[in-house]
């Protein structure tokens, strides 16, 4: 039995992804209101505080989440039980580019985390991302390392008293120091007019990527010690309210400095700056967030695995998708995540401020069918309280599915569009791979209750083999020919009459008692031919009987020997097993020298 987690530790392992969005959900906040060149640092708090009230709907939602599936579960597995198969398969894809975007959002915030305290690191960020990518992350997990979720915990809470610390000086210092404790700057702002208000809720939907990761500990609600589900809701609390603090601190000596962007510099290296210095408690600061941001993109690959491999068994996904590799791990499935952040973090050239724009839509459409499934839920169960679970996970849907509509419309054109384009594209090949899988079973199924195959009538077994001259390839092809087949068809296709006569006179001296059939192809064609007799010979052949390709082929002693001769066995088997219903096989001749 796998260790049961207690509280303390689950906070650490599950909380990462939620906690470490405070190096940088913040600070998108304020990237959109400083941007625009307006004085609306002023609107600041009104985004800050919605996206605050959120979490407070979002949490007490999950809460229900983890009372109502002890076995654990993401949104595909709610939606799947509850909504059907479209929502489910809506949750899928919002979750695959959610759990994407983690991986890629987290380790280049972390490398701006390093940067921003080594400047001399500047250019290699994009290799410091792929790196961390390939040869840390993707390998340790790939490597199955059995106990690499305990490694969790020391960085967790070492970033956790980071922050507290770091907000308890700075909040102190803006209160006892000789300045305003806001700056003017920062309670300006224009009058609120429809361009503002566009501005407004942009910063709003950029802020609501602090609450990426909220729905782990519903996902791994087996984990914890008994009762699971009792212990799971506390942590929920807890990880909630402990996000809450860091991001209103961290919002608080924001606009108490007056923090802008500066290219390269984090505003959360600013504020450690401006409160600390550049001493080691900065330094300490810096490091703490760049381990916890590239633990919150290990997360992702506990999370997607298991769902690819979830899909894979529904059919949904290639079933090499649901299988483990030597280690028990879902290595495939650990590979394709890999691949498709590290093309992600290329592509937007390790700019957290444009994978942002691509983050909360998946998010907040995972969290609003999740909690959709959930009501659907409460009413198949009516138990005491049933109206009251409900009418929470009722609200948390109708608000987070506000957010999605506010964050897809004001984030359209900033990124937005390729997720929406993304999720549809996601669910057409997840019906077509399902549709492949139906019709392959429909195909391959075995009717024995009709009683067809009780018995197999004696066939005719046809072998060809493609001829070019008569050799010592050739002469053992045919002896194994005539040890498997019933009728033997040396077929040679002639480009030119006077090879059709050389190879005929060769032929006849031979005399291998197997008929030589030639067929000419004017235009020079060699393969066409062949394929084309093949097909003459499937429509004259009886449905029990059987054809075999034999192509002879001799392998070279040394590899770089095969770059001076054609491929045309290579090229001939290919397309014979792709296109028609017959047995191809190779036999090969090893040259010695």
């Amino acid at each position: 039995m796998a260790e049961r987690l207690p509280k303390w530790k689950a906070l650490a392992i599950f909380s990462s992804d939620a906690l470490s969005s405070v190096g940088y959900g913040p600070e998108q906040i304020a990237l959109v209101l400083a941007a625009s060149g307006l004085a609306a640092y002023g609107y600041y708090p009104y985004a800050f505080l919605v996206v605050l009230s959120l979490l407070a709907v979002v949490t007490v939602s999950y809460t229900q989440v983890a009372r109502a599936n002890p076995g654990g579960g993401g949104s595909y597995s709610v939606a799947k039980k509850n909504l059907g198969e479209y929502p489910a398969l809506v949750a899928a894809a919002a979750l695959f580019a959610d759990y994407v975007l983690t991986v890629a959002v987290s380790i280049t915030a972390g490398t701006q985390a390093l940067v921003s305290a080594f400047p001399a690191l500047r250019e290699q960020a994009i290799s410091i991302d792929i790196f961390v990518l390939f040869a840390i992350l993707t390998l340790v997990n790939l490597r199955g390392v059995r106990e690499s979720a305990h490694a969790f915990v020391f960085p967790t809470y070492l970033f956790v008293l980071g922050m507290l610390g770091l907000i308890v000086t700075g909040v102190y210092q803006a209160i006892t120091g000789p300045g305003p404790v806001f700056a003017a700057e920062s309670l300006a702002k224009q009058e609120l007019d429809w361009v503002m208000l566009a501005l407004v809720l942009r910063a709003f939907a950029n802020g609501c990527s602090s609450m990426t990761g909220l729905e782990a500990i519903s996902n791994g609600v087996p984990m914890f010690k008994p009762p699971e589900h009792a212990n799971a809701i506390k942590t929920t609390y807890w990880m909630s309210g402990l996000l809450a603090i860091m991001l209103t601190g961290i919002s608080f000596l924001l606009l108490h400095y007056h923090i802008l962007p500066m290219p390269h510099v984090t505003m959360l290296s600013q504020i450690a700056e401006q409160t600390l210095g550049r001493g080691w408690f900065y330094y300490y600061i810096q490091m703490t967030t760049m381990l916890i941001l590239f633990l919150a993109a290990n997360t992702a690959y506990n999370g997607l695995p298991p769902l690819l491999s979830l899909l894979a068994q529904d059919g949904y996904m290639p079933r090499y998708l649901g299988l483990r590799g030597e280690r028990l791990s879902f290595s495939n499935g650990i590979l394709l995540l890999s691949l498709v952040a590290g093309l992600l973090i290329v592509a937007f050239d390790g700019e957290v401020e444009h994978l942002i724009s691509l983050y909360a839509v998946g998010v907040f459409l995972s969290f609003t069918i999740a909690q959709s499934g959930m009501v659907v839920h409460w009413w198949r169960q009516r138990d005491r309280n049933w109206r009251r679970r409900a009418l929470v996970n009722g609200f948390g849907a109708m608000i987070t599915g506000i957010v999605v509509v506010v964050i897809a419309v004001s984030k359209f054109f900033a990124g937005a569009w390729i997720v929406l384009i993304f999720i549809p594209v996601m669910i057409f090949i997840f019906k077509k791979i399902k549709g492949h899988y139906l019709d392959m079973a429909e195909q391959l199924r075995l009717p024995l209750e009709e009683g067809q195959y009780g018995g197999y009538s004696a066939g005719k077994h046809y072998v060809i083999v493609p001829v070019a001259s008569p050799t010592r390839v050739v002469a053992n092809t045919m002896r194994y020919a005539k040890m498997i087949g019933d009728e033997i068809i040396a077929l040679h296709v002639a480009t030119d009459k006077e090879e059709i006569q050389r190879v005929e006179e060769k032929w006849k001296q031979w005399n291998p008692d197997v008929k030589l059939v030639t067929v000419y192809s004017p235009y020079r064609l060699v393969i066409q031919p062949v394929i084309q007799f093949v097909e003459k010979l499937i429509k004259r052949k009886r449905p029990e009987d059987f054809i075999t390709i034999v192509i002879p082929e001799f392998e070279t002693r040394k590899w770089w020997h095969r770059l001076l001769h054609n491929q045309t066995g290579l090229i001939l088997r290919t397309m014979l097993i792709f296109s028609k219903d017959v047995a191809v096989t190779t036999l090969p001749f090893q040259l010695k020298k």
